[in-house]
């Protein structure tokens, strides 16, 4: 089940915490991706909040949004590039996008399986993606009052394996969003500090989500390959001044 788009704004636009979260994971996302320059990028569920930096030097930047959810204009005071979208069919030509987001839009997904083969139809060779769903042991993933508590929370393994079982190669991974649910204004004040800590323990026990890195699996040619012969030029000469016998 997909949240709404204007609890999402309010969430990521209009609180603190919101806004903590929405640093905290675009900062790990430009670890992964310092620059986009020349690329096309798209972001599916609601990822605009992380795809800013990337505004001005990408080539094209796309915000998709699904139907169940809602679309909002994004970004504020600029042209729209944001898109109304069904879940699962994309209005974007095969092999074209470069760098794939996807938050808040697989774990809330109806069709999983489906959502991830368009995943993979829209990117190009090379293309990459990074895919951030909510920690399942993760304070995060229990708390109603985010958009994190709500869908399937994955452990790390599990992620990988879908990714996997869709043809995807998984290049790297992260956890981010080390500091408390609260908007209580202590914890709200010492989440730089559990940021920096977090940072230095395992990524499967203290984020509250995971960012995996894929790339798309390609697959070799295979069959009978048929080596055509070329006419060789030197031979081509010699018959103007030395005509070459033609067989009875």
């Amino acid at each position: 089940m997909h949240l709404d788009v204007q609890d999402l704004r309010n969430f990521y636009y209009r609180s603190t915490l919101g806004r903590a979260a929405q640093a905290s994971v675009r900062n790990r996302l430009l670890e992964f991706w310092p620059d986009a320059a020349g690329q096309t990028m798209a972001g599916f569920g609601f990822a605009a909040p992380l795809m800013r930096p990337y505004l001005a030097e990408a080539r094209r930047v796309i915000a998709l949004m699904p139907g169940p959810q809602g679309v909002m204009q994004w970004p504020a005071g600029m042209p729209n590039v944001s898109v109304l979208c069904e879940e699962t069919l994309w209005p974007i030509e095969t092999g074209r996008v470069d760098r794939l987001v996807v938050m808040h839009g697989l774990e809330t997904s109806e069709r999983p399986t489906q959502l991830l083969e368009e995943c993979r139809r829209v990117l190009g060779p090379g293309g990459r993606a990074i895919f951030v769903v909510p920690n399942r042991a993760g304070f995060w993933a229990r708390s109603d009052k985010t958009p994190f508590g709500y869908g399937r929370p994955y452990t790390l393994i599990q992620l990988e394996n879908q990714l996997r079982l869709h043809e995807f190669t998984i290049e790297h991974h992260a956890a981010a969003l080390y500091r408390l649910p609260s908007q209580k204004r202590f914890w709200l004040k010492s989440g730089a500090l559990f940021e920096r800590i977090g940072r230095k323990l395992p990524a499967m026990l203290a984020g509250g989500v995971f960012m995996v890195e894929v790339s798309k699996m390609t697959h070799p040619q295979r069959g009978h390959m048929t080596k055509v012969k070329r006419a060789n030029p030197i031979r081509v000469l010699e018959g103007l001044s030395n005509p070459i016998a033609e067989p009875a």
